[in-house]
């Protein structure tokens, strides 16, 4: 028995005494808990004034890079975390559902970071906006990271994951992050924080902890902060509506208990594909965390005529479910958190059964391989038959292995049910359909953060009902708390401020590092081909041409790519389309010209030519029009060894000055050139 530390303030914090924390499957004392002595105030200004400085004083690339380290690290260290965890009650399976998919995040946000933001500390969104009708006014956003500290209330049932999650976007857009985990669990959240904190990988004042109760956190937040929630919906009612909340307008994300459902396809008879995954999924979600997830399957929407087939299907897997101790290799299902929740599961069951009846399992006894089944917070898994017009299955959650077969008759009426339950985190569809599977995504789309769709095609590297990828969206409206907790870069922008800023394209480019259409561009210092990435500056432009366009050129080009569409061939069909006055150039030919136009042949820093964005062809080029490139340094994106990423503004133009194309340029340039000897591209 231990009493948690909190790390605050640069330090470790341990209280006197505080609440006890009890083995899930031997009811032994494991820790106790409280957070009586920490000094939130000065919790949160040590973050801003510490944490924060040292994170924004680093580009995205590099706060990318310490994600990655902290998620490597702890790789390290998962035997260490899967046997604390085994003490929450999870079984082996379990516990890497939570610490590798927590590890998971942080490596996945890292990649997707390195790959799709710049080495910068602050971030471009999207193309300018011309605001005046000579072009000498634009307008462009920019995010930058909030100047507080992402304070993160977490739940019970994943104490590596839920805090994990919040960790790593958080870092990444460079704010610093306050962790309060579930009491019940926080001594699995405690040891994971004590690696990262030992592993001297982040700066001072990144991550902290606070064990125990909340206290007056709240009361200290800012403006500039941001909460963000995991648990029942109730309490994030409460914490949405706290005045300090309300008042200062900090930034509120919940990610709530919801009833999500599962629909079986009218076209999933038994002996289908989709018929067998349906089920395997609803015994899956049922028994994962013994229940305890957030995005477990509350009701299983089945066809009238199929439910007792469905029934009987799921009482055979079930039936094969040893519940106990996660010691045990042959058990499947560990215990709930604590005898506490095990109770309430009771009471919602009870509740659930007002509305049907049970077809399998019984809350009140249960069968357990290798522990005591009174001192243990075990239940057995319970499946109940209901009346999809109650309310009790679209209002009540008992967050375990407890589900609901609730009937449909039609895609109308399934739609409608699953809308009683107010907004949920996860639904899923299984069918072969592809018509039943649009009806019903489409009509549950606005009740529903995540949607999976499984059938026999996608169900071998589907990731599941209940596993929400980093990249995608996690989070739901209404009841599911209205949040979006996962989702790639908008998780990592929902910790930035989002501003437009106005000014005259040269304004604008200065403020952004980013090249704006009507700034000015400097064609006198060279050939930017010529300039190593230490050289070559936003604006340095080149200029080349005219390139006559003849008709051997277009057929050269025709025979040559065997693109011999009619608009480049024939004269006449040319001239009869709308579109244009006769045969026209092809628009990867004009392309092509301009390349040959600005390319410089002889060897130097531009490495390779990787891609091009944005292309649009915007006036037709006919025989005998004249070619003139334009092409400017745009942004300038260093990467780690010996190249950066340039992309240039393309524009080339005919000789009335109009615009023949439009398009972004990317190519890799040598940092410095002749490149060191040894150094790779």
């Amino acid at each position: 028995m231990a009493v948690l530390r909190s790390y605050v303030n640069g330090r470790w914090q341990a209280p006197d005494d505080g609440q006890p924390v009890h083995d899930a499957v031997t009811g032994e004392e494991v820790a106790r808990v409280s957070s009586h002595g920490v000094d939130f105030a000065a919790t949160l200004d040590y973050g801003r004034r510490t944490g924060g400085p040292a994170l924004r004083a680093l580009t995205f690339h590099q706060r990318a890079a310490l994600v990655k380290s902290v998620g490597t690290m702890l790789r390290e260290h998962r035997d260490e975390l899967y046997a604390l965890s085994a003490r929450t009650g999870a079984t082996l399976f379990d516990s890497k559902f939570d610490v590798d998919g927590g590890i998971g995040v942080l490596l996945s946000y890292a990649s997707k970071a390195r790959r799709e933001l710049p080495d910068e500390r602050c971030y471009v969104e999207g193309p300018p906006e011309r605001l005046g009708k000579t072009g000498l006014f634009a307008g462009r956003h920019v995010l930058t990271p909030m100047l507080g500290v992402a304070v993160q209330v977490n739940a019970f049932n994943f104490p590596v994951w839920g805090p994990l999650e919040k960790l790593a976007p958080a870092l990444i857009a460079g704010v610093p992050s306050l962790i309060k985990p579930a009491s019940l669990t926080a001594y699995v959240t405690a040891a994971m924080v004590e690696l990262i904190v030992d592993s001297g990988l982040l700066p001072a004042g990144a991550v902290q902890l606070a064990c125990g109760g909340a206290g007056d956190l709240l009361d200290h937040l800012t403006e500039q902060d941001m909460l963000g929630f995991t648990g029942s919906a109730a309490t994030a009612r409460r914490l949405r509506a706290h005045p300090v909340v309300v008042g200062r307008a900090v930034r509120f994300n919940a990610e709530a208990d919801s009833l999500n459902c599962s629909v079986l396809g009218q076209d999933a008879v038994p002996g289908t594909p989709e018929f067998d995954l349906y089920v395997k999924q609803l015994v899956t979600e049922m028994t994962v965390k013994a229940g305890q997830k957030c995005t477990a399957i509350r009701r299983a929407f089945v066809p009238a005529g199929q439910v007792d087939a469905v029934i009987e299907a799921v009482g055979a897997r079930l039936a094969k479910v040893v519940v106990g101790n996660p010691a045990d290799e042959s058990v499947r299902m560990g215990a709930l958190a604590g005898l506490e929740q095990r109770e309430e599961v009771r009471r919602g069951v009870k509740a659930l059964a007002n509305a049907g009846r049970l077809v399998w399992g019984d809350p009140d006894h249960v069968e357990v391989s290798g522990a005591d089944d009174e001192r243990g917070a075990f239940i057995s898994p319970v499946l109940l038959a209901g009346d999809a017009d109650r309310p009790e299955p679209h209002e009540v959650e008992a967050f375990g292995p407890v589900s609901t077969v609730l009937p449909y008759e039609s895609v109308a009426e399934v739609i409608e049910l699953a809308a009683r339950g107010r907004g949920s985190l996860a639904g899923s569809v299984v069918t072969a359909d592809a018509d039943f599977a649009r009806e019903v995504v489409l009509g549950l789309a606005p009740w529903h953060g995540r949607i999976l769709v499984l059938d026999r095609e996608g169900a071998p590297e589907s990731t599941g009902h209940g596993a929400p990828p980093p990249v995608l969206v996690h989070g739901g409206p209404g009841r599911a708390g209205g949040g979006e907790e996962l989702g790639g870069l908008r998780s990592v922008f929902h910790h930035m401020q989002r501003t437009a800023v106005q000014g005259s394209p040269g304004m604008l480019t200065a403020i952004t590092g980013r090249w704006t259409s009507g700034a000015e561009r400097d064609t006198a210092g060279g050939h930017p081909f010529r300039k190593s990435l230490a050289d070559l500056r936003v604006g340095d432009t080149v200029v080349a041409g005219p390139r006559a366009v003849t008709l051997a050129d277009i057929e050269h080009f025709a025979e040559f790519t065997k693109d011999t569409f009619y608009a480049h061939m024939d004269e006449a069909a040319a001239a009869a389309n709308p579109f244009f006055e006769g045969r026209v150039a092809h628009g990867y030919l004009v392309v092509s010209l301009a390349a040959g136009l600005f390319v410089d042949p002889d060897p130097g820093p531009v490495l390779a030519n990787y891609g091009i964005d944005d292309l649009r062809f915007l006036t037709p080029v006919y025989p005998g029009d004249e070619l003139k490139v334009t092409l400017t340094c745009k942004q300038i994106s260093p990467r780690d060894g010996a190249y950066g990423e340039v992309r240039w503004d393309t524009e080339v133009t005919k000789q009335d000055g109009s615009v023949a194309a439009r398009y972004d340029v990317l190519t890799m340039v040598a940092k410095q050139w002749p490149l060191a000897e040894g150094s790779t591209s």
